[in-house]
This record gives C-alpha cells, sequence and structure tokens, in this order.
C-alpha cells in the first residue's frame, strides 16, 4: 500500500512532525511511505527520518525565493488558519499539482489548512484521512465554519484523544466521514528507564503563556522551601523566555530553577530526571507526559483539556492535579519526593502503561482504519449523497416558503 502523509514542514522541530516521523516509520515496515512537506526552510531536516520514508518538498522558501507566487497570499489555504501567512498562491499551485498526479491509496493531512488542501485536491479514489494535533475549540468559529464545508468530502477525521474525537461528532456533522480518536505514537527511548534517584524534576515544551510554566516555577518555590536539594530543569524555547527567567530571578531561584534551552530527543533528560512536570491550561494530547513515561519517570500533570486525563492513571503511574493551582501541584511534587518507594513504583508503572503507545501499535490502529474505510466506501459514499440531496432539497423547500 502507498500512503502519503502532508505536513507543515518536516525540516522543523514540533511534536506534529515527532509523531509523523515515528509513524511513518511504523508503517515503511509493510507499506511504501512518502512525507511531503509543503514548506522546506532548510537544507536538513532536524530529526532524523528514517532512510525507508520518501520526503518531498512543495516549496522551498529560499530556492524559490523569485517567485512571484511565492509572494502573493493564498487562495485556497484557509485564512482563518493560524499560519495562512506562510502559504501562498505558489504552496496553493503545488499542492493542487502534486495531489492531482498521487498514486497514494491513502493520503493523511496533519494540519487544518493542509486538509484543506487534502479536500480540495486529492483524487477520490485515495483514502483522504485529516489528523488533528490541535483540538475542536482551539480553533476560532470562523475556522471551524470553512473546516466544516471541506471535511464533508474526507473519508475519516482522527483526533488524539477520545475527548476531542466526541466534541467532533457533536459539532461537526460529516455523513459518511468517520471521527475517532488514535493517540500519537512514542518509541520505546532506549536507554535504561530513570532510576528515581536524582534530585531532578524536569519539564519541557514552547515557551508560551498557555504551557503555565510561571505557576510551575512558582509551585516550584513552594517546594524548593521544603527540599532545598531539589532542582528544576525546563526545557523549550519560545516567546516567554525572558519572563520566565524574570520571574526565577525574582523568587530568588537561582541556581536551582533553570532554563535549559530547546534539547531534541529530549527522552535523555527525562530519563536524568525524578519527576516529571507539567502545568499546562490545555494540550492537545501531551506528548512530553507520554515521553516521560516511556522512560520510566513519574508525571504530575494539570487535568487540563484534553489529552492529561486519557494518558495518566491518578494516583498509578502519575499525579494528577486541578488547572491553575499552585498549592496543589506543590504538594504533588512534594509527596512525590519525600516517598522515593512511590516514586519508583509510579514510575515502573508509567513505563508499562506508556507501551501503548509505541508506534507499532499506533501503526496497526491506522492500518484496521484503512482496511476498514476502504471496505466501506460504497455505503459512506452514499450517505455522503444522501445527506446533500436532502441538504438541496431543505434549501429549496425555505426558498419556496419565502
Amino acid at each position: 500500500m502507498k500512503i502519503t502523509f502532508l505536513i507543515h514542514n518536516v525540516y522543523a522541530i514540533g511534536g506534529t512532525i515527532r509523531t509523523t516521523l515515528n509513524l511513518a516509520a511504523a508503517l515503511a515496515d509493510r507499506h511504501e511511505v512518502t512525507i511531503v512537506s509543503m514548506l522546506r526552510h532548510r537544507t536538513h531536516p532536524r530529526f532524523v527520518i528514517d532512510p525507508r520514508v520518501t520526503v518531498v518538498p512543495l516549496v522551498d522558501i529560499h530556492a524559490d525565493a523569485a517567485d512571484p507566487l511565492l509572494h502573493q497570499p493564498a487562495e485556497v489555504f484557509p485564512t482563518a488558519e493560524k499560519r495562512y501567512r506562510q502559504y501562498s498562491r505558489l504552496t496553493d499551485q503545488r499542492a493542487r499539482e502534486y495531489l492531482r498526479s498521487c498514486d497514494a491509496d491513502v493520503i493523511i493531512g496533519t494540519r487544518p489548512g493542509i486538509n484543506v488542501y487534502l479536500a480540495r485536491f486529492a483524487p477520490p479514489r485515495a483514502l483522504r484521512i485529516a489528523q488533528e494535533h490541535l483540538t475542536h475549540d482551539t480553533h476560532t468559529k470562523r475556522l471551524r465554519a470553512q473546516l466544516a464545508r471541506q471535511y464533508r468530502d474526507l473519508d475519516a477525521v482522527v483526533t488524539t484523544t477520545e475527548a476531542d474525537a466526541a466534541v467532533y461528532r457533536a459539532r461537526m456533522r460529516l455523513p459518511g466521514g468517520r471521527i475517532l480518536a488514535i493517540p500519537n505514537s512514542v518509541p520505546d527511548p532506549g536507554p535504561p528507564p530513570a532510576d528515581g534517584g536524582a534530585h531532578v524534576i524536569a519539564a519541557a515544551g514552547r515557551l508560551v503563556r498557555a504551557k503555565r510554566f510561571d505557576l510551575l516555577i512558582e509551585a516550584f518555590t513552594d517546594v524548593a522551601a521544603k527540599h532545598p536539594d531539589w532542582s528544576l530543569r525546563v526545557y523549550g524555547s519560545g516567546a516567554d523566555k525572558e519572563r520566565l527567567q524574570g520571574l526565577i530571578e525574582e523568587q530568588g531561584l537561582g541556581g536551582r530553577a533553570a532554563l535549559m534551552g530547546a534539547v531534541s530527543p529530549i527522552e535523555a533528560e527525562f530519563a536524568k530526571a525524578s519527576i516529571v512536570a507539567s502545568a499546562s491550561d490545555a494540550e492537545s494530547f501531551g506528548m512530553t507526559l507520554v515521553e516521560a513515561m516511556r522512560c520510566g519517570t513519574p508525571v504530575v500533570a494539570t487535568d487540563c483539556p484534553l489529552g492529561p486525563a486519557e494518558i495518566i492513571n491518578d494516583g498509578v503511574d502519575g499525579r494528577l492535579v486541578p488547572m491553575g493551582d499552585r498549592q496543589a501541584l506543590a504538594v504533588a511534587l512534594c509527596d512525590l519526593i519525600a516517598d522515593e518507594p512511590d516514586r519508583h513504583r509510579m514510575g515502573k508503572a508509567a513505563r508499562a502503561a506508556a507501551r501503548r503507545f509505541d508506534p507499532a501499535h499506533v501503526a496497526r490502529a491506522y492500518e484496521e482504519l484503512f482496511g476498514d474505510l476502504a471496505a466501506t466506501r460504497s455505503a459512506r459514499a452514499w450517505q455522503r449523497h444522501k445527506a446533500r440531496w436532502r441538504g438541496r432539497a431543505g434549501r429549496a423547500l425555505r426558498r419556496l416558503r419565502r
């Protein structure tokens, strides 16, 4: 089977890129896999790509700099999409040309605007699957309206959590289209699991306000007062760096808490820690939580929408605390620090539980989806046709009544 992924920029760093590469490598065991990168901004990808996977860049922002279409705004890519300004008439054109001649059996889009390309240009003989790496409610009302019109032509929408799939089923009617959840995949990191002996709390992610590293630093102030031999290491880069560094200094945590910069892969750093913490206000999935668990490092995370509660079994392989609650976060961290046997037990349980996110398991779930979509293609096409007929009939009746 030929499987093609459409991605924003495989040459960059990000969670969607990591999980796409993980899944592509797992599927390459049995299929011919291609990753089509809408954009390319550097010669070599930052992540290692399985040599069995073919990479096809569509627009090179340096090599294509002289093309006038690169400097004209996109007409197909949805204007309400966050990445709209990075797209152009050239990306519209190249996506159309590539997809209309694509001979893949399955084409998978990995962000909303790209899924519009998929719906508009992919050949109907291919199974067309939209992945949602954010969440339904993360998108603006205007973008959701644009997506609802285009997603009707897709075979499936795959979210990373069951909670988000339920929201899509309730709010975006897609006759003939499947809406289901398949989690992101995270491979076994390889090195021995964390032994829980290091007096280190680690955290990782983009340094932006929604990740609430400020709350984590404030909670660590309370932790440090009780456990002065423990330290906090925050890995990542982003717009909030200066503010967070100022907060560390303001709280008198210099030498105890540090912004470590972006590190990839992160698993080696998680394996050096005894606890990984997440204070986010929102997570579409929670890749860092799974990455920590695969290292055998227990996680303390806020019970934010939508991912953590589907990843962590509270009190068994990690801890969940109320969102935005500094005291609860500090208490949970202190509890694990003070109880080393419980920390070891949770770490072992976390490593075992995280095996369900192995790329091989996730790849099998996708293969089952491919089989189901192929087997039900005619029935689903009929459902879509009936829905369109009823819609036209309803609009005609309303016009007559006026």
